[in-house]
């Protein structure tokens, strides 16, 4: 619980989400650093290796049952392992507050260059804290980069201007460089009815060893409904240059509220030098990610519908996946702005698999070249697939990206059962529940990590399968929990957050 507040929050602007409900959104699902998938920003040492960073909001810490936890492995020449990691939480040396029960302490997670210094940095959502009396308020710690990597030191807290019970502030985060009024990247942030953004600028303090990240001002522009007055529950955040003119572009997805709700839509808001600018509304989502599918310079939307209504009210039978290609328009559909997009569903040609009433195709995406081809490629998660009679098991699947766009064309899929792959299907498991596509050893081929929080009575569980000319293959794949690296497992939840 936290009684106080940091000068760091003294001047939160915000944007006011037209028409928001109650949201629960779900963590951050993007491509970070503003441009495009190859300046991902989750390097927290500087050794140019990408770093993983992994919540538990379910574990338990001090004693305080879902107070939550992160987990950073840092990557080399050898990849990720789980020798080289730390775990932090609210009770680690230097970050504010206390563990709580309740608290979901990396529910949310992102990255990002905050304060310009060259190290990354972590943002961890906390939407479960009270503030004082204030249940379920939210907060946000920001854990610095440095050259030994993250700690608790000089860790940074954020809440809203005025807390409100239930509001979750941090529900969803994500960092990019929207305009260039500050050095480094910006900080949005999601909660129940509203987006902020924060922005942090250098100003040497002997008390904080020679640097202090106060709060500025940089949110302008009200987010307006879109032309037909649509209004949505914001779940998630990603970003991207979708137009290719050096800035980075937000787009908040969630699903659709009023006559017909349940739909997934998402706001596009392109990066201007005047800060976020709202473009339209697209029809996708509530999870979206971005990346470079054609190689054409321009980074492209992927949108990922696991459950919606029908036109006759009942719920879709497996999920659907849309495609937006970047332009200097910013992201189009198949026949222009404001069309839809190229959907892809487990009965497309060449997609394996059979559609199926709550499979979930869609839950989670992750968009990066696994085959280091020029071709980012997309991996969906399907964390409600049933293998044989094992029911909501998940699966994963791989989609090949090329210069015509998304492909079928080498398709892969993978479960539990599959050869190679560790473990065996169980039933709740949600495998691919949180899906990552990472490049932790530099070699330009980007493998996959699949999350089942629900595996092991919902301790959580996360696989490794690595990536060749080939791409991803199963060959060699192994997994690790939160106890391997000398984290809390019982019911932690462990890979419900995977920073993308």
């Amino acid at each position: 619980m936290r009684k106080y507040r940091t000068a760091a929050v003294a001047t939160a602007s915000f944007l006011l989400m037209a028409g928001a409900g109650i949201a629960a959104p779900a963590a951050y699902a993007g491509v970070p650093g503003g441009t495009h998938a190859s300046d991902r920003n989750s390097d927290f040492n500087g050794d140019g290796y990408e770093d993983v960073l992994i919540g538990a909001p379910g574990g338990t810490v001090s004693g305080k049952k879902g107070a939550g936890y992160v987990t950073v492995q840092y990557g080399a020449s050898t990849g990720i392992g789980t020798r080289r990691a730390a775990v932090i939480t609210q009770s680690t040396t230097g970050v504010p507050g206390s563990p709580e029960t309740g608290d979901g302490f990396g529910r949310a997670v992102a990255t990002g260059d905050l304060d310009a210094d060259g190290y990354d940095d972590a943002i961890v959502g906390i939407p479960g804290e009270d503030i004082g009396t204030v249940a379920d308020a939210g907060g946000i710690t920001i854990l610095w980069g440095s050259a030994r990597g993250l700690s608790g030191a000089n860790s940074d807290w954020l809440e809203t201007a005025v807390p409100t019970a239930g509001e979750k502030f941090g529900s969803a985060l994500a960092a990019a460089r929207f305009s260039p009024d500050t050095p480094g990247d910006q900080l949005a942030v999601l909660k129940r009815d509203a987006l902020e953004l924060y922005a942090y600028e250098a100003v040497p303090q002997p008390q904080a060893q020679g640097r202090s990240v106060p709060l500025t001002r940089t949110a302008r522009n009200r987010l307006a409904a879109g032309a037909e007055g649509r209004e949505i529950l914001p779940k998630s955040l990603t970003t991207g240059d979708y137009d290719d003119n050096g800035l980075a572009d937000l787009v908040v997805s969630g699903v659709s509220v009023g006559e017909e709700p349940g739909h997934g839509w998402s706001v596009f808001l392109s990066g201007q030098v005047q800060g976020l600018v709202y473009e339209r509304d697209l029809r996708g989502g509530p999870v979206a990610a971005s990346g470079d599918i054609d190689n054409d310079g321009y980074d492209d939307l992927v949108t990922g519908e696991p459950h919606s209504p029908d036109d006759g009210g009942d719920w879709m039978t497996g999920g659907q996946v849309g495609v937006y290609y970047g332009s200097p328009d910013g992201p189009l559909g198949i026949e222009g702005a404001g069309s839809p997009p190229q959907w892809w569903t487990q009965g497309s040609p060449g997609v394996p698999g059979t559609v199926e009433r709550g499979d979930g195709w869609g839950t989670d995406l992750s968009v990066a070249d696994t085959n280091g081809d020029g071709y980012a490629d997309v991996a969906i998660g399907a964390a409600g697939e049933d293998i044989g009679t094992v029911a909501d098991a998940g699966a994963v699947w791989i989609l090949r990206g090329s210069a015509g766009g998304l492909t079928a064309t080498g398709a892969t899929s993978w479960d539990q059962n599959s050869a190679n792959v560790p473990g065996a299907a169980e039933k709740g498991d949600r495998w691919g529940g949180q899906v990552r596509l990472t490049d932790p050893n530099r070699d330009g081929r980007y493998g996959l990590l699949a999350a089942a929080p629900g595996e092991n009575t919902s301790d959580g569980v996360v696989w490794v399968l690595s990536a060749g000319s080939g791409g991803v293959t199963a060959s060699g794949s192994w997994t690790y929990g939160a106890g391997s690296l000398g984290a809390p497992s019982v019911d932690a939840g462990y890979g419900a957050a995977i920073d993308e």
